[in-house]
């Protein structure tokens, strides 16, 4: 829904104004360089475009055909990962992550703006999936029952998990301070309206997420 047709005072990134009594706790957005390397793969195409370069350099029949031939596929190489680097720069521009004392709302799309709310009541767990660079992912697990279709999601989906999808906030800045405050939060709404609701806190790794109970 385009910002124009939105009501005055809503925040950018929500589907319209908070309702009275919830508060807003966290915005941000991913990181135009992890969305580069992490979604688009940005290392393993500049080696895929280096190892057809070292081919076709090998293949010709002389120095200087070589050396065309090599120049030839890294330009190519180098156009391509602008390309994936400006289409990551449009998903940091606009995508804008959500965090309230009673839900957490993606708001994305490069052409087609899309708003998800997911209710706290709607979780399962969270995870935390921390980077050297201080960002991370936080993927969500939802209720039993619930799904949202992966490509629907993508890039904000955590890879590979299709037949149970799970929404991820992607390569946050100080990811480790988010999942806490996400921790805390979904603590204070399950102590308030749903006790038997599992809560879980995220400690950083470098490796897959891993779940540990919340104190």
């Amino acid at each position: 829904m385009s910002g124009d047709f939105l009501p005055e005072g809503t925040p950018r990134g929500l589907p319209g104004p908070l309702p009275r009594g919830e508060r807003l706790l966290w915005q941000g957005a991913p990181t135009t360089a992890g969305v580069f390397v992490r979604v688009f793969h940005a290392r393993a195409v500049t080696l895929w475009f280096a190892a057809w370069a070292c081919v076709f350099a090998a293949g010709a029949g002389s120095p200087g055909l070589a050396a065309m031939h090599a120049a030839a596929v890294l330009l190519a190489g180098a156009a391509g990962l602008l390309l994936l680097w400006v289409l990551a720069w449009l998903t940091h521009r606009t995508s804008v992550y959500t965090v309230t004392d009673r839900r957490v709302v993606l708001h994305t799309g490069i052409a087609l703006s899309v708003t998800r709310n997911i209710p706290f009541a709607e979780l399962e767990s969270g995870a935390l999936r921390a980077f050297s660079d201080g960002t991370g992912d936080i993927p969500l697990r939802l209720q039993s029952g619930l799904r949202i279709a992966y490509l629907q999601l993508w890039p904000h989906a955590r890879p590979w998990h299709l037949s149970r999808t799970e929404p991820m906030l992607r390569s946050v800045p100080d990811a480790e301070s988010v999942a806490r405050l996400l921790a805390q939060a979904l603590g204070a709404y399950a102590d308030a309206s749903a006790p038997a609701m599992p809560v879980v806190v995220a400690r950083p790794s470098q490796t897959a997420p891993r779940l540990v109970a919340a104190e």
